[in-house]
């Protein structure tokens, strides 16, 4: 049986400042200030369809260019990828240094520029 990617995904999501975990839509959702910069799909529920990912915030156009160079990595959610949001497959080989460029990206847009200052480039 495969890993369950969930708790290394919890770890990097919450290790940005302030960041915090809120169960929604039968998800955790990844949180700044109560306002959400990620969201994981389990892969038993419609919004992971089999698969697990992760839901990360994003430009509409890094999104497209995500899905362009790698659609067999990434997709675009269901519901928030209008938006610009973009999903990351957590059953293959997945970039983790790239999932937390990824979180970091998604958060800066949330986050106010007061907790920004705190975000540890690394």
């Amino acid at each position: 049986m495969a890993r369950n990617p969930l708790p290394r995904v919890r770890k990097l999501a919450l290790s940005l400042p302030e960041a915090h975990e809120v169960e929604a839509w039968g998800e955790p959702t990844f949180r700044v200030k109560n306002k959400i910069f990620a969201m994981y799909a389990s892969a038993n529920t419609h919004h992971g369809g089999g698969r697990p990912a992760i839901w990360c915030k994003a430009k509409p156009m890094n999104q497209r260019l995500m899905i362009e160079a790698a659609p067999d990595r990434f997709f675009s959610p269901p519901y928030v990828g209008p938006s610009g949001w973009v999903g990351v497959w957590l059953d293959g080989n997945v970039g983790w240094e790239d999932l937390l460029d990824l979180l970091r990206d998604g958060y800066r847009m949330t986050a106010p520029k007061k907790l920004m200052a705190l975000l540890k480039e690394d």
